[in-house]
């Protein structure tokens, strides 16, 4: 859990400079002067355009980080974390003049969830569904917003979305040794307990 939190912790701390210190927000988003500013693909995924873009991310990290990074372990998170943020943002470049947030990496820890726990019961804009369902009905969202383009960077949504698919692919088996590892009931053990507490 400590990364997830830590994470969080970092967008927060960002997020107070972006809001006291002038040209911050400027020289850390993501530009095409990232090619000569390579810093710029990775702290543009701890910026946030205002409180209400903070809050969403925060929030979704909150939730999905917490499920993921105990299945995964910290390490194997943090990987997945930073390749679905980078992914996206090496692929927004070419198509945006300018943007940031941590939506891409979230994505990848979205799309990781979508493979592993796929019947996991979700809320998606005031609807229980399935992570499976969830997934899709993201995708789909930024499909259209790709055709329809409203200000949000929906191929970084869609290519964190991809990173995370692979990665969930790949570690799914972790859940299935979890779950079927046999549980051993010690008799002796159980009645002590039942002398403690019955």
């Amino acid at each position: 859990m400590k990364v997830t939190f830590s994470l969080m912790g970092l967008c927060a701390l960002l997020g107070v400079f972006q809001a006291t210190i002038s040209g911050f927000t400027e020289a850390l988003l993501l530009s095409p002067h990232a090619w000569v500013e390579p810093w710029r693909f990775v702290s543009a995924m701890f910026l946030h355009g205002d409180i209400q873009h903070f809050f969403y991310n925060m929030l979704a990290l909150l939730f999905f980080g917490l499920v993921l990074e105990h299945d995964l372990g910290s390490k194997r998170f943090l990987l997945l974390y930073g390749s679905a943020g980078l992914g996206a943002n090496l692929v927004s470049v070419f198509f945006y003049p300018a943007s940031l947030g941590a939506s891409g990496a979230i994505f990848g820890v979205i799309g990781a969830l979508v493979m592993m726990r796929p019947g996991m019961m979700v809320n998606v804009m005031g609807l229980p569904m399935p992570m499976l369902v969830a997934g899709l009905v993201y995708i789909g969202i930024d499909i259209f917003g790709v055709f329809m383009p409203s200000g949000t960077a929906n191929l970084a949504h869609l290519v964190g979305m991809g990173v995370g698919l692979v990665f969930g692919s790949i570690y799914r088996p972790l859940i299935r040794r979890v779950s079927s590892r046999p549980v051993i009931v010690d008799e002796r053990s159980m009645r002590r307990w039942e002398d403690e507490y019955l």
